[in-house]
């Protein structure tokens, strides 16, 4: 299931160039109640289709983002934690290759990360890696402090050493590098990980299957599109995406299926 739906896609696409409903209903040359209706959970291919280009969407991907459901990912090196956030869930995501155990953020709590990596048999990790500093993705830090060797993010982590854009740690067979992924929350570093079967991405909040995370105000969600497209200029389409929220995915498939103009 994905994080966002095309609900979603809308709200975060309006106040990310600061239009209300009724602006882009008037753009698009389509009924103020039609678009209400859209916002509210009512799909319309045409709708969307005729919303795009007002939005800066991808018309064929968002008049099909209903019907957008990314392939599982394969990989057994992989393994996602789906832990408490509310009534919803934030992910984790742990990396286990050639005895080298590495993860990403921690959760909403304190309790959550550690006892599910007890139950998969983890008692170590080579290292802690952190997208950003938002509550969901940094609780569990100082309960993982005694079983990460290291713990790494972007500058101003509490309980973190800085990891500049660029920079790379080989752990094991494995090479992470940072790469700036800022615009939802400045600064944020999402990490390419190469030495797996494919490349992996692990893109915190900047890009989820299907969307990319909400920004405070157009400025940073221009930096959020910005990094998006550079960064992911770079990668090959079958590198793995692993989100904040929701499953993973591929560049491949959000190239083709992602509304928001990343390419």
């Amino acid at each position: 299931m994905l994080e966002d739906d095309f609900t979603y896609v809308l709200r975060k696409a309006l106040k990310g160039l600061a239009l209300s409903p009724s602006e882009a209903a008037h753009r698009a040359q389509l009924p103020e109640t039609e678009v209400l209706a859209f916002s509210r959970g009512h799909f319309s291919e045409s709708t969307a289709s005729r919303l795009a280009p007002v939005l800066g969407l991808q018309a064929d991907a968002f008049s099909r983002h209903p019907d957008f459901n990314p392939q599982p990912v394969t990989d057994p090196s992989i393994v996602r934690l789906e832990l408490p956030f509310g009534d919803d869930h934030v992910n984790a995501w742990l990396i286990r290759h050639s005895e080298t155990s590495i993860l990403f953020d921690t959760g909403d709590d304190e309790t959550s990360c550690p006892q599910a990596l007890a139950k998969l048999g983890i008692s170590s990790l080579a290292a802690l890696f952190i997208t950003h500093h938002h509550p969901d993705h940094i609780a569990g830090i100082s309960a993982l402090a005694g079983v990460a060797n290291s713990v790494h993010g972007p500058a101003g982590i509490s309980g973190a050493d800085a990891m500049a854009p660029g920079t790379s740690i080989r752990i094991g067979p494995l090479i992470v590098t940072a790469v700036d992924l800022s615009g939802h929350a400045t600064p944020s570093n999402g990490y390419l990980v190469t030495g797996l079967a494919q490349p992996v991405l692990v893109s915190g909040d900047a890009l989820f299957a299907g969307s990319i995370g909400g920004c405070p105000n157009p400025a940073a969600y221009q930096q959020a599109l910005k990094r998006l497209r550079a960064e992911l200029s770079t990668l090959s389409p079958d590198t793995v995406i692993l989100p904040g929220h929701g499953p993973a995915t591929t560049l491949a498939e959000e190239w083709e299926h992602n509304p928001f103009p990343i390419r």
